[in-house]
């Protein structure tokens, strides 16, 4: 009997990170579902794009049946759909907060609830979230309370949800990330931003795949919340 092809399911991907994500995990042979209220069909028969916010719980599940109904199976999840909304506490609107809620956390958990229904039912699968290094070391002048408030729950979740299905079969991590070179930061920005980091430079994109794509052939590991932010979290510098 043939080891049938992995599929892994991609929010967040029609540019930057995820975009890159879906090319890595083609070169690595997998099937992929890619994601985003933008996104368009590819021409690649392996590639399946479902277009929609999954912050709406209906195209959360459309999301994942239509993968299962194309490829049969669901492997990995990579919830990389997310928005960062830098601004003083109190100038925060009621607008920003919902946007942060609905894309940050609402959306993970619709996804990842679809997906994990499938995943049990398989005996096996992997969760991973995007996340920041913020979390844990907050930076002055960089105000950051809806990015700490809404992937801060997703570190807590995804430790949760690695105890709670660690017997049955699945996996679930993050990748907390420092400041990367992504459409999301002009390049004018880049001198300013750099700083930041204690190896004195941002972090690209080749840099997020490698830590998701250790991730995923890491077997043993579950519940882990990997840093890839050039020592950001390590402490003050």
């Amino acid at each position: 009997m043939s080891t049938p092809i992995k599929v892994a399911v991609i929010t967040g991907a029609s540019q930057g990170i995820g975009a890159a994500l879906v090319s890595a995990y083609r070169a690595a042979g997998w099937r992929v579902v890619a994601n985003s209220r933008s996104i368009r069909p590819s021409e690649d028969p392996d590639v399946l794009a479902v277009a929609g916010d999954v912050a709406d719980p209906a195209v959360a599940e459309r999301v994942i049946a239509e993968g299962v109904a194309r490829f049969g199976r669901i492997d990995t999840l990579v919830n990389n759909a997310g928005i960062f909304t830098a601004k003083p506490f109190t100038a925060f609107t009621a607008e920003d907060w919902a946007a942060n809620i609905g894309v940050n956390l609402a959306g993970f958990f619709n996804v990842t609830q679809a997906a994990i229904r499938r995943m049990e039912a398989q005996g096996s699968g992997h969760v991973v979230q995007i996340s920041t290094s913020l979390v844990d070391q907050p930076i002055n002048g960089v105000p950051s309370v809806l990015a700490s408030l809404t992937k801060g729950g997703l570190n807590a979740a995804t430790k949760s949800l690695a105890i709670e299905y660690a017997a049955r079969g699945l996996r679930v991590n993050a990748v907390a990330l420092g400041v990367i070179k992504t459409p999301m930061h002009p390049a004018e920005t880049h001198a300013s931003l750099a700083p930041l980091h204690p190896v004195g430079r941002m972090g690209e994109i080749e840099d997020v795949v490698r830590g998701v794509l250790y991730l995923e052939n890491a077997p043993f590991v579950t519940g882990e919340i990997l840093h890839v932010d050039g020592g950001q979290s390590a402490g003050h510098w």
